[in-house]
């Protein structure tokens, strides 16, 4: 503990090693998956890694600066891990669940993401979806719009479960598999005359699976893209 002075407590002791732009986005990705954007403060980093704003504002302008480093990092890890020489089916779908791992594992990324659409990463992203695109034989001038859908679904649901798990998170609301069981219980109780998919689709609903939902969405997708050869 630091030993109070005169003027009030003294400050922590300061690192002895160089402070380096890696190290400030591992530790603000750590902050962010932990505790949401309202965690990553400036001064709260200081504190994390006993250093001063000096030494942070070295790297990074300010707090916008490094929430979308800290995005560009996760999904940086995202397409240096997509295969690049393997079936462009199979390709596009390990890419796209990649995306929908990395938000669902770091759950601020999307909303960023929205907020951003033009960071280069995204754009790296998006040539990816392009490349692949043009390798099933999507013809050109339909490649920008179903870029533009596939990457708008990945997205939209992947932030949606996002948002879902931090509401949870952060209230006294039950976990995901008690939600869905009580949401399925509501589902069986409506009038089978008015409602008859809705009503026998809740025996699906306690018990589904996001990931393997989201990817019968892209399969269906990518069973849709024949029909444009």
């Amino acid at each position: 503990m630091a030993k109070r002075t005169a003027k009030g407590p003294a400050r922590a002791p300061r690192r002895a090693d160089s402070l380096s732009r890696e190290l400030i986005v591992q530790a603000a990705i750590e902050m962010l998956d932990s505790g949401g954007e309202k965690a990553l403060t400036l001064r709260a980093l200081t504190v994390r890694l006993s250093t001063g704003y000096g030494a942070i504002y070295h790297h990074v302008k300010d707090k916008s600066d490094l929430l979308a480093t800290a995005a560009d990092e996760v999904i940086t890890g995202v397409m240096s891990g997509a295969v690049t020489d393997a079936d462009p089916h199979a390709a596009l779908r390990a890419l796209t669940l990649g995306l929908f791992d990395a938000i669902d594992a770091h759950p601020w990324v999307g909303a960023e993401f929205s907020r951003q659409p033009w960071r280069p990463v995204l754009l790296d992203f998006y040539e990816g979806v392009g490349r692949l695109l043009d390798a099933l034989g999507v013809p050109e001038k339909a490649r920008f719009d179903v870029a533009g859908a596939l990457v708008n679904y990945v997205l939209g649901v992947a932030a949606h479960n996002a948002a879902n798990a931090r509401l949870r998170a952060g209230s006294s609301d039950p976990d995901r598999e008690t939600f869905l069981e009580n949401a399925a219980t509501q589902w069986a109780q409506v009038d089978p005359g008015r409602y008859p998919f809705v009503h026998a689709a809740a025996t699906h609903l306690g018990e589904h699976d996001d990931r393997e939902q989201f990817l019968v969405g892209v399969d269906i997708f990518l069973a849709g893209i024949s029909s444009l050869h």
